[in-house]
């Protein structure tokens, strides 16, 4: 991939998600996940979490306002008509449970073309309150010139 000539290594402000239990249910059901610990707080609770558990890929909702942002940033220029989304990538850490404050930080790392389209890619990173990593991710989008 070919650097783009204005590329500028920056970061975007972090965003902060409180993790709530409906939201962790409405997501698992939307997912069709079936593990108790994603519904029921007292089967939770009886494997030792203090709340429900967060499925991994919950990742999505609680870092996509930060990777948005990101991506509408006007000195990025993406044109969002003509964007794909191509890749997601993430390293998972400790578990996410109801009531954890998540926030997340985002940083563009690529941008360049190739193969006659602009590659755009972002690292994130997510902890909770006490400052535990909760999840590492790389977000690809293609941006297609339009004709």
């Amino acid at each position: 991939m070919s650097a783009s000539a204005e590329l500028t290594p920056r970061a975007f402000p972090s965003h902060v998600y409180s993790v709530g239990r409906e939201k962790i249910r409405e997501y698992a059901r939307a997912v069709g996940e079936t593990d108790p610990l994603y519904f029921d707080v007292a089967a939770a609770r009886a494997a030792g979490h203090a709340d429900l558990v967060a499925p991994p890929m919950f990742a999505v909702v609680y870092a996509a306002t930060a990777f948005e942002a990101a991506m509408c940033d006007p000195g990025l220029a993406i044109d969002l008509a003509m964007l794909l989304h191509t890749g997601q990538e993430f390293d998972w850490g400790a578990l996410v449970i109801a009531g954890d404050e998540i926030t997340t930080d985002i940083a563009l790392a690529q941008d360049g073309t190739r193969i006659g389209m602009r590659f755009v890619v972002f690292h994130s990173s997510s902890r909770n309150q006490r400052g535990e990593d909760v999840c590492a991710g790389i977000w690809t989008v293609a941006v297609r010139e339009r004709t």
